[in-house]
């Protein structure tokens, strides 16, 4: 396993501070992340225009490099390089040199010398981002698109950027996250941008063999009820239970897990009237979330993909920013 440095934030940003790097929000101050969602706000009325484009990346070439399959995000990149006027490069690693042997670092060498911008990388080994972004060129970004069980920066940013225009604040908010906290990169980039913005009260409610044994030492409350886990809460955000990632039997049932932890309208009264429901999906539906639920008036599940798309489009253009010359985003 490729591991995640210990202070990767010194990697992320330029002696000036503005980013370079985005491959995980911990260690990054209040201030960025919210000048990353206040980019963001101003890209969002982008993707209501009739011409959704901006020329802030004319000229650039980004490559989505994706070692894991992904719909969602990695579509959700490529829009948002796209209506930052960028040339985007899909590498289909399954078919690509890598499957025949090539190795990471090969890749990457043989792209740079095709003079490409950035990467926007996903891989299943921890610390693989990590790993790309101290071996390209100086005037390279790299974005982590989500990378083992480590971290999904822009994930949680989207996230992030749904419960403040939803909710106007972070302060005072409770938040709860249900599931498969054992696997999931999405709930540790979620706790830590929570943490930053100012959230004290965030429950982690799962089955306890789905519980870090260290799940505490980041500022959270475990819970093993669903109903005491939820109660009250502003925020429910639901995730995936990662089946392709277990070795072994977490679980006794798919039946069993959804009886004790699948959020039904019968489960909200617990959680405060406004609650609203998140997840990054895939949704398994009557799995952890019940149709009725992540269909329902209290789900947001469509505005983040919707959102997910301007905080790509903020964190790309951040990144690339210092080597943007005022004349080339005219």
């Amino acid at each position: 396993m490729i591991h995640p440095p210990a202070l990767p934030h010194g990697l992320q940003l330029t002696a000036d501070g503005r980013l370079r790097h985005f491959l995980t929000v911990e260690g990054l101050s209040r201030e960025l992340l919210t000048r990353i969602m206040d980019t963001a706000e101003s890209f969002a009325s982008v993707t209501e225009q009739s011409v959704k484009k901006v020329p802030l990346l004319r000229g650039k070439t980004v490559v989505n490099l994706f070692f894991e399959t992904s719909t969602r995000t990695r579509t959700t990149f490529e829009l948002a390089a796209k209506r930052l006027s960028a040339d985007v490069l899909n590498i289909n690693v399954a078919t690509s040199a890598t499957s025949k042997g090539e190795s990471l670092l090969d890749t990457i060498r043989n792209l740079e010398a095709m003079h490409v911008d950035m990467f926007v990388v996903r891989h299943d080994e921890s610390g693989a981002a990590h790993f790309i972004a101290r071996q390209v060129a100086p005037h390279i970004s790299v974005i982590n698109a989500g990378d083992g069980w480590h971290a999904h920066p822009t994930q949680a940013m989207l996230d992030m950027f749904t419960i403040r225009r939803l909710k106007q604040r972070f302060e005072g908010l409770k938040v709860a996250i249900v599931g498969d906290i054992f696997h999931s990169r999405v709930a540790r980039s979620d706790i830590h941008a929570l943490r930053i913005l100012g959230v004290r009260d965030i429950r982690v409610v799962a089955p306890r063999t789905l519980l870090p044994t260290d799940i505490a030492t980041l500022g959270v409350t475990p819970y093993c009820d669903l109903d005491e886990g939820i109660r009250d809460t502003d925020v429910i955000i639901m995730l995936r239970l990662q089946k392709e990632r277990m070795s072994g039997a977490f679980i006794p049932s798919l039946h069993e897990y959804f009886s004790r932890f699948g959020l039904t309208d019968s489960r909200l009264v617990h959680a405060r009237p406004d609650v609203i429901i998140m997840h990054p999906g895939p949704i398994n539906r009557g799995v952890e979330i019940d149709s009725a639920v992540a269909d329902g008036s209290r789900s947001v599940i469509l505005q983040q993909v919707s959102h997910g798309i301007a905080v790509r489009m903020a964190v790309m253009s951040m990144a690339m920013q210092p080597a943007i010359t005022p004349e080339k985003t005219t």
